[in-house]
């Protein structure tokens, strides 16, 4: 498998050009500081790189393709993502790791590789990063090491500061498609079979509590914009998220944002604190990005109290382990639940467990869709609706299985036909 992947254009890597590229940005710096923001255009900005460059270099010395490219490169190190706006432009990455100024990796169709992009030296790499934070009001320093955010077109952003990073600041990118996944998307990639999109598109519409679970770039938070699709127009939706990544269609949408503590430690609202406050707001539906800490149990009172149909993720590494999580992370909160009223809580709160896998091969799949079905004992029941089933491994290292019903029809099927969703016995692997 090629394990490296050559990004810079053959001109950038002459370092005389790299000279004049660094020549450009130094003498045109110092005068952009006293520039109004309104003015930091993109067009103004090269066109005095243009006349910047006239000054610096002879014009008819230098090829025009190698001119172009090097205006762009000044251009990204001036106003935008500097050596990283060549891989953010390529469709083909969906990730872009960045392990200090010199070390960076990305995914690209599913498979890891290192690029022959680097920063010029940790300050650099940290003006980058300051550049994406501060337009959200976030930052980092040694106090504040570690954040969360996004770029415009939603990608996340993940930043890990010295001194926690050892080796110089760590940037990940999580990118957003161009173009949004739809349902059919997943269908023709094979991550879902049609009949299990109907399924899911019926248990949305009729309003049962859903977690989508999985592990890290399995697809969750795509799976949630997909089921979000299937909302009624007519209902309000609130969304909780720690950095604004969802892309809801509807019109009737309220985003909420977690924010982090001012300079003097105060100021911080959390999710838990949104969650809380989502509920006095009306909503018809309460969507999560993720919950990772105490705002589990208020999620789950909320599910118990009226506001059905919401949906949210958990990093998970099977539906049951999902259970014990949610257990966990309720605990979180300080409450003095016993155990037992904590899974009851669960149990009758969760209608049903999307579980999401990235495959060896890079895929995603739903591997299983699972009904929680409440108490037996002091266990919370599961019951799988449709599972893969992995069959093998080809020589490519592509893994090949079946998507199909298990043969077991939900209990909440008498809510889906009242919402209008009369699902037949072949939904199920009933009757074939």
């Amino acid at each position: 498998m090629e394990q490296y992947l050559s990004v810079i254009p053959p001109a950038l890597r002459d370092a005389d050009v790299l000279r004049l590229k660094l020549n450009m940005v130094e003498t045109l710096a110092p005068s952009l500081q006293n520039v109004p923001v309104r003015d930091l255009t993109r067009t103004n900005v090269r066109a005095w790189l243009e006349k910047t460059l006239d000054n610096l270099s002879p014009v008819q010395l230098m090829a025009t393709p190698v001119r172009q490219q090097l205006v762009d490169a000044a251009l990204a190190d001036l106003i935008g993502y500097g050596p990283l706006e060549l891989l953010l432009s390529d469709p083909a990455i969906s990730e872009v790791m960045v392990n200090g100024p010199q070390l960076v990796f990305v995914e690209r169709n599913g498979e890891l590789f290192e690029t022959d992009i680097h920063f010029e030296d940790v300050s650099h790499l940290m003006r980058i990063i300051d550049r994406i934070l501060l337009p959200l009001g976030r930052r980092v320093d040694a106090d504040n090491p570690t954040a969360d955010a996004r770029l415009p077109d939603g990608s996340r952003v993940n930043v890990v500061a010295q001194p926690v990073a050892v080796d110089g600041p760590v940037l990940t990118i999580r990118k957003f498609p161009q173009t949004k996944m739809t349902i059919e998307d997943f269908i023709t990639l094979g991550t879902l079979t049609p009949i299990m999109a109907r399924f899911l598109e019926a248990c949305v519409v009729a309003r049962l509590n859903i977690i989508i679970t999985g592990n890290t770039s399995s697809g969750k938070s795509t799976m949630l914009n997909i089921l979000t699709t299937y909302i009624p127009e007519h209902e309000r939706i609130v969304t909780i998220e720690d950095a604004v990544e969802l892309q809801i269609k509807q019109r009737h949408v309220v985003r909420l944002e977690t924010k982090l503590p001012n300079v003097d430690g105060s100021g911080a609202v959390s999710i838990r604190d949104l969650v809380r406050n989502a509920l006095r707001m009306r909503p018809d539906r309460i969507v999560i990005g993720e919950v990772r800490g105490a705002e589990t149990l208020d999620m789950l009172q909320a599910m118990n109290t009226g506001h059905a149909g919401s949906i949210t993720t958990v990093h998970a590494n099977s539906p049951r382990d999902a259970i014990s999580r949610l257990e966990t992370m309720s605990l979180m909160a300080g409450v003095d639940l016993p155990l037992a009223a904590l899974r009851k809580q669960i149990s009758s709160a969760l209608d049903l467990i999307v579980h999401m896998n990235r495959m060896a091969d890079g895929t995603r799949k739903v591997m299983q869709i699972t009904e929680v079905g409440g108490m037996e004992g002091d266990v919370v029941t599961q019951t799988d609706i449709y599972k893969f089933y992995p069959t093998r491994t080809g020589p490519d290292g592509k893994v090949y299985g079946d998507l199909k019903p298990t043969g077991i029809r939900p209990m909440f099927n008498p809510r889906l036909e009242v919402a209008g969703f009369k699902l037949g016995g072949e939904y199920f692997g009933l009757g074939l």
